[in-house]
């Protein structure tokens, strides 16, 4: 059994590709269902994200496989194959377990050590095991990719510093207000994109109230819908910040909205009580002499992006860190995984051995007659000490090499060489190429599907 994966992310494909090849959850029993019907396929699971679509799957044949699945996802997305093999990528053996464990880390994301991917991992396996897609070797593999996000997540700080501009604003609110923004209030000035990006964050970390103040006022009413806040007039503005703990400003002005004379005023009304004001604006919205005033902590898009680039040095330190978890943790599943290569085609060789042995012996003793039992013994005996000897050797190094990257050639070589056939393993010429989960639903199908192997918690 050899695994496999074909796919597309936002490196290799722009958005409107991805798009087209993204699975909603209501889609993916009809998918797997697809895939699962490709001759080679044993077992699959996709992993589908804004980001990412991969098609998982553990085959009897590598060439077939990712065949098959390059035209599943061309129907998919109504291209041809030469069209979308622009935009895929597709990793084999040993390159599918690093590619899967980095990816459950948040090493291959967008922005790098998020931690949203994980559970994007663990739900594609759950559903694949809901679905009965998964098969055994599948099993062990999401599962063990699933501790080792878990474990480069609890050892590492690599998802601990905010990287993105919306959420270092918020990081920095948190700071500011001693006591937390659980429950403050927030008026966006502008209804931009980095605006509303801004404000969700700030929602789910506990923001209460949000106000949107646009002079186009009927984009103000939408955004303000997005948060089920309340739009503000532009004329208004002033007045309803008294009442703002957040103020978020980008609007496509040329000049300054904000300015020291206006939020002095605010202030006094509001008794000088700290406002936090975030300027993304290019050009800027709020004059920088605001953030002199009393009270006021004042931040524009550079004291973010500085933020973020500290952090993002940060998180790159982290990543160092992790790489080498990911790489002790691949070492071991390949143990594991080698041993389902190398373990059936020494049985196997055995078993051929035997077959030629006994089929020999019973010619010789056809052949010559009348034979004492003591004759016959010594006979069966040289006969059995010749095949041991000639096959001691070749398992001996099998047994060397099957962990290395390389083990799947050895076990490929030996089968060719002594024309075996192993049950579940099929390669083509010139091809190279039990874990703990805190989920129970995911360890009962685990338990459901022959899991195997070993694990650190995570």
């Amino acid at each position: 059994m050899y695994l496999i994966v074909v796919g597309l992310n936002h490196k290799t494909a722009p958005v409107e590709i991805r798009e087209k090849l993204s699975f909603p959850e209501h889609s993916l029993a009809e998918a797997l269902a697809e895939v699962k019907k490709i001759k080679a396929v044993r077992g699959c699971a996709i992993l589908s994200t804004c980001n990412r679509t991969e098609v998982y799957a553990a085959v009897l044949d590598v060439e077939q496989g990712l065949r098959g699945i390059r035209e599943f996802l061309a129907r998919r997305c109504r291209l041809s194959a030469s069209e979308i093999q622009n935009y895929l990528y597709n990793y084999t053996l040993f390159d599918v377990i690093n590619h899967l464990f980095r990816v459950a880390s948040g090493l291959d994301s967008m922005i790098l050590g998020e931690t949203q991917i994980l559970g994007q991992v663990r739900r594609a396996y759950e559903i694949a095991c809901e679905l009965g897609a998964t098969n055994g070797v599948l099993n062990t593999l999401f599962l063990r990719a699933i501790t080792v996000g878990k474990r480069v997540r609890t050892e590492t700080e690599i998802d601990r510093n905010a990287v993105s501009i919306s959420y270092a604003a918020v990081e920095l609110a948190k700071q500011i207000f001693e006591d937390g923004i659980e429950g403050r209030s927030v008026l966006i000035v502008g209804a931009g994109k980095m605006s509303e990006l801004t404000a969700k964050h700030l929602v789910a970390n506990g923001v209460s109230t949000v106000l949107v103040s646009n002079r186009s006022y009927d984009r103000a009413v939408c955004l303000a819908k997005v948060f089920g806040g309340k739009a503000v007039k532009f004329d208004e503005l002033f007045t309803y910040m008294e009442t703002a703990d957040i103020v978020i400003s980008a609007t496509a002005a040329t000049h300054y909205i904000l300015k020291p004379q206006d939020i002095e005023n605010v202030m006094k009304k509001r008794n000088n009580k700290k406002m936090f004001i975030i300027d993304i604006a290019v050009p800027r919205d709020v004059d920088p002499a605001v953030g002199s005033i009393e009270g006021v902590s004042l931040y524009d898009i550079d004291d973010l992006k500085n933020v973020v680039d500290s952090n993002l040095s940060q998180r790159e330190k982290e990543a160092r860190k992790a790489e080498k978890i990911i790489k002790n943790e691949i070492d071991e599943f390949w143990k594991w995984l080698s041993s389902q290569f190398a373990t059936p085609t020494i049985a196997a060789l055995k078993k051929r051995g035997e077959e030629i042995k006994q089929k020999e012996i019973t010619r010789a003793f056809n052949r010559l007659g009348n034979l004492t039992d003591r004759e016959k013994k010594v006979i069966s005996s040289m006969a059995n000490s010749i095949v041991n000897q000639l096959l001691h050797d070749p398992v001996i190094q099998l047994k060397h090499y099957a962990p290395t990257h390389q083990g799947h050639l050895y076990t490929e070589i030996l089968q060719k060489l002594f024309n075996l056939d192993v049950p579940g393993q099929k390669i083509l010429e010139g091809q190279t190429g039990q874990p703990q989960s805190g989920d129970l639903q995911a360890e009962r199908a685990a338990a459901g599907h022959g899991q195997a192997g070993q694990s650190h918690t995570g």
